[in-house]
């Protein structure tokens, strides 16, 4: 539930939460000109702490910059923006989500790049495909719908409109029972889920796939991926087939939403042997700890809500 009662930073100042509207002829709105970010705050024996603050926001920028976006605030404003909505709101768990788009003024194809505005709200929200799914793992289809190719849409940029993709493959999953969807690229290859990068396991070995195959470059995979490799596990960043995917011994997806989430079953194919997944229990647990500042060592991947 969004809090209602709370506060959101809207173009530079924080105003009620139910006061954050924009025009219905707002560009934004019917073109998807938009951007945005997914970020987590963990509480911690030290106080709440937003994870990867810094990485967010600088894909965040990067999303604006291949959108030729023009920001009207500085990295450091939005990064004391973000800080300041969630002490606002007096979270200590929560889901942060900043915003830019084309606001109201022209309604042509062609974007004012110069007038964008930005917002961030944060609520408090759980596991993004429930707590079942987290400790039993997620059951997940293989959609018909394909993920876009780099030369139909910048797969680098985390854009509004590019969800359409995204929301067409969950819908499909969902109508047909299933947790969430995974989308094949171009080559037939797997991609990734309608908001989360793929890994999985083979005989002990870590695999996902790469930048080139039609997938955002997550925050979270990149965490994963280097956890895992001082965890010391062999690594592989390579294409992944829908073969490899279906007889893999485990499977999961990483996200900011979906956190380290098992996959239980790919089309009601049993991933896994009863839901013996050590090496994604190791991930996910590590994780965990990771976020709520439990391992010196990614300390660094945090930033105090409260300094």
């Amino acid at each position: 539930m969004f809090p209602e009662n709370g506060k959101i930073w809207s173009n530079g100042k924080l105003i009620p939460w139910n006061d954050a509207k924009v025009h219905v002829m707002t560009h934004g709105l019917h073109y998807g000109s938009g951007i945005f970010e997914g970020i987590r705050v963990y509480d911690s024996p030290d106080g709440p702490m937003v994870f990867r603050l810094d990485d967010h926001l600088h894909r965040f920028y990067e999303s604006a910059k291949v959108y030729q976006f023009h920001m009207p605030y500085s990295i450091e404003t939005l990064k004391a923006a973000t800080l300041e909505v969630v002490r606002e709101n007096n979270f200590r768990n929560c889901y942060i989500r900043p915003v830019a788009f084309v606001g109201y003024g022209k309604l042509g194809v062609l974007p004012n790049r110069e007038n964008i505005e930005v917002h961030i709200g944060s609520w408090e929200w759980g596991s993004y495909m429930g707590e079942e799914a987290i400790t039993q793992g997620a059951r997940v289809t293989i959609t018909s719908w394909k993920k876009f190719h780099s030369q139909m849409f910048p797969v680098m940029a985390k854009a509004t409109g590019q969800y359409l993709n995204s929301m067409l493959a969950v819908m499909d999953a969902k109508d047909r029972g299933f947790d969430e969807a995974v989308l094949l690229n171009e080559y037939g290859d797997i991609a990734e889920g309608s908001g989360e990068n793929i890994f999985i396991v083979k005989n002990g070995k870590i695999l996902t796939n790469p930048i080139n195959a039609s997938i955002l470059a997550g925050i979270t995979r990149d965490t994963i991926l280097q956890v895992a490799t001082d965890l010391g596990y062999p690594v592989e960043i390579g294409a992944m087939t829908v073969g490899q995917f279906m007889t893999s011994d485990e499977a999961f997806f990483t996200g900011t939403a979906a956190e380290v989430t098992p996959i239980r079953e790919v089309d009601r194919r049993e991933i896994g042997s009863n839901g013996h997944w050590p090496v994604t229990r190791h991930m996910q647990e590590t994780y965990f700890r990771i976020v709520k500042g439990l391992e010196p060592r990614y300390r660094h991947w945090l930033t105090p809500v409260y300094k």
